[in-house]
């Protein structure tokens, strides 16, 4: 058991930390565009939304690629190693147009669904400049799953930590056009992501191909050859985990939604709230793919019990660092509250004061957040993710939804309501998602 702890701790760190990056460039971005006007923040967090929703199901796919890379290592079997990277790489190939379709119409989605047509237009700015970077997003994706699954995920970790002051430089340097470069403001934000884009596909896939242990697997030999039979096992797997994430994502907007007609309050405050969520959410996600890993390498040598007690090891740290964290975050809560609104949220702040109210009122939310996600990976390890889909269904929209609705308008309470609705739907997932490993586990042969 100590030893599982030991290798999960090792796969999940670095992998934890590349998502707080991913975090950090995000942020950066936002504080760049903030100078822009409220106009500028308004419309990248729609341009955000069209881009994500979108996005998602090219993720999913990549997410598919650790599973059956893992399950090879664990097999001892490098030519499906090689394999499942090549297929992800095609993957995003065939799939990168159409996913680059909706941004590029951005604009026209987002007047259809009633935004104001100056948000929608300089929202399309930054689609714009977003679009081009989906398929070398994809591919780094693709690359991290494939390192992941042989237990070397640092290269992505470094080439993160390299990419964040370089979109920081890129981001300033294009949105406020300084050392003689054009003023392009929010299409050159979405041009800087694009150019990091390909500048972390390009020393991933060096990486990959380059430096040991990765290139004894030879990554890119016949990769002009496209491997249908490996490619229709990914869309089985991939395609539900797509769905399961836009279930999941399309939960919160719905949430976001209801807070918009409580009151304008609410709506910040929920947004606030959602973003340390958010953050919080990269540990787990971190461990989760650890989880992924560690029970895909015990399915390949066909090792039921060192299955189970992966999937077990990396559910337990999840709670514990969870634990820890979401006391850090009650404890802080006014001071989160404060840094977002002033000081008035000590008192007079409405929102500040309703945003500590709901970090209280979601910290059994955020630990069940962080079981349903490593359980869900621990699932992907054993290519178990279309009956996690349907209880994605049931713990988010058939439970969670109606909860958050009565409880906000039925029972009168409001925000509060929304978020009781949330943390009761995904504890339910979880739930559903444990008995559902474990019954898995337990049919697993032995070695």
């Amino acid at each position: 058991m100590a030893a599982e702890l030991t290798d999960t701790l090792k796969l999940a760190a670095p992998i934890a930390l590349t998502q707080l990056g991913q975090v950090a460039m995000m942020t950066t971005d936002l504080a760049f565009i903030g100078r822009l006007g409220e106009d500028a923040v308004a419309a990248a967090a729609l341009a955000g939304t069209v881009y994500f929703v979108s996005f998602t199901f090219g993720m999913g796919l990549m997410s598919a690629v650790a599973p059956l890379a893992a399950q090879a290592f664990g097999a001892r079997n490098p030519h499906l190693i090689r394999r499942a990277l090549r297929t992800g790489l095609w993957a995003a190939l065939l799939i990168a147009l159409p996913i680059m379709a909706f941004p590029l119409r951005g604009e026209q989605i987002l007047l259809a669904l009633g935004q104001a047509g100056v948000p929608a237009r300089l929202a399309q700015q930054y689609l714009f400049g977003l679009a081009w970077g989906v398929m070398p997003a994809l591919w780094f994706l693709a690359i991290r799953g494939f390192m992941s699954a042989i237990h070397r995920p640092q290269p992505i970790l470094w080439i993160t930590l390299v990419a964040i002051p370089a979109n920081a430089l890129l981001a300033y340097l294009l949105i406020y056009g300084e050392l003689g470069l054009p003023r392009l403001e929010l299409f050159g934000a979405g041009l800087a992501t694009t150019i990091v884009n390909f500048g972390t596909f390009i020393a991933g896939i060096w990486f990959a191909t380059r430096r040991r242990p990765f290139r004894k697997y030879h990554v890119l030999g016949h990769v002009w050859r496209i491997d249908w039979a490996l490619m229709r096992q990914l869309l089985v797997i991939g395609a539900p985990i797509s769905v399961a994430f836009l279930l999941e994502y399309g939960l919160f907007s719905a949430a976001a939604l209801l807070m918009g007609l409580i009151s304008t309050a609410a709506l910040a405050a929920h947004q606030v709230a959602l973003q340390v969520t958010a953050i919080l959410f990269m540990v787990p996600f971190g461990i989760a793919l650890a989880a992924t890993v560690r029970v895909g390498h015990a399915v390949g040598r066909h090792d039921a019990n060192a299955a189970r007690r992966a999937g077990l090891v990396a559910t337990l740290l999840g709670i514990v660092l969870a634990s820890a964290l979401t006391l850090a975050v009650v404890v802080a809560r006014f001071a989160i509250a404060r840094a977002f609104f002033g000081e008035a949220s000590d008192g007079a702040g409405a929102a500040g004061e309703l945003t500590a109210t709901l970090l209280l009122v979601g910290a059994t939310f955020f630990v069940t957040d962080a079981v349903q996600t490593i359980v869900a990976g621990s699932l992907r390890g054993m290519n178990d993710t279309r009956i996690p889909l349907l209880l994605a269904a049931i713990g988010y929209w058939i439970i969670g939804f109606p909860c958050a609705y009565g409880l906000a308008f039925f029972a009168q309470l409001g925000a509060v309501g929304v978020w009781i609705g949330l943390s009761g739907g995904t504890a339910i997932y979880a739930l559903l998602l444990i008995l559902r490993f474990w019954k898995l586990a337990g049919r697993l042969k032995g070695p």
